[in-house]
């Protein structure tokens, strides 16, 4: 049975796609089946993987309103072992749609069951909020990795997502763990990004992640290409920071 990560934060900014992308493909490197699948209406995360979504018909859109089949919206990416269920600017109104929908927590574990057993990872890159689809990304995971910028109100908001994950725990979800908070954007030239990481570190001791995502261009860079960063420059820095970050999380 594959696990399956949600990577959220209701921040903006703070490098969930980044890690959705360089995390999944990652794994896939390591010879890991892995399935990303993209909760977020701005679709970057299929965008980043060179996905062109004007021309596709079926999306994770059509799998939460209109229960069709995931099988029929999963698309191969150019990194062998990786496997994508892209997004649509329409997700945006599925939140709505779903409110008078029974069980409408539970569809997205649907869709999860469904492909679960086909892959030894399955990422769930949420959107900047939590709203209803993040909400259905946390009730059918095992475990959320939370990505926190090295900057300044680093852990602003951190309170109301931990809440929010302890209320799917109690309510929708009990088996739902932290896996982990992953420091990004870190500068070690920088004494803020040292006095963040001293702070999440303080707060959250074992939780946080060994590996520390730096500052990197080339992470930047990679989406415009379509590109995850260990297939645009295998040999920079970022891409050295998510295969560490792929192998702790085997490891663990």
């Amino acid at each position: 049975m594959g696990k399956i990560i949600s990577i959220a934060n209701q921040k903006g900014g703070v490098g969930k796609t980044t890690t959705a992308i360089n995390l999944s493909a990652g794994l896939a490197r390591e010879g890991k089946r892995v399935l990303l699948i993209d909760a977020d209406p701005q679709a970057n995360a299929s965008s980043g993987l060179g996905v062109e979504i004007r021309e596709l018909n079926t999306t994770i859109y059509e799998c939460l309103v209109s229960d069709i089949d995931p099988h029929k919206a999963i698309v191969e990416t150019g990194v062998d072992g990786l496997a994508l269920i892209p997004s649509h600017i329409d997700l945006v109104g599925a939140e709505i749609e779903m409110q008078t929908m029974d069980g409408r927590e539970q569809r997205m574990k649907r869709i999860l069951d469904a492909v679960r057993s086909e892959y030894d990872y399955i990422i769930i890159d949420c959107s900047p909020s939590l709203g209803l689809i993040t909400v259905n990304a946390l009730t059918g995971c095992d475990s959320v990795i939370i990505p926190v910028q090295c900057e300044f109100f680093a852990l602003e908001g951190i309170a109301k997502l931990l809440n929010t994950i302890k209320i799917i725990k109690s309510n929708l979800n009990p088996a739902l763990k932290i896996e982990g908070f992953l420091l990004t954007m870190y500068d070690n030239r920088l004494r803020l990004s040292n006095q963040v990481y001293e702070e999440v570190k303080r707060h959250f001791g074992e939780l946080v992640f060994n590996t520390v995502i730096t500052r990197n261009v080339r992470l930047s860079e990679a989406p415009s290409h379509g590109l995850s960063v260990m297939d645009y420059d295998p040999s920079s820095k970022g891409a050295k920071c998510y295969s560490a970050l792929a192998k702790e999380l085997i490891k663990r």
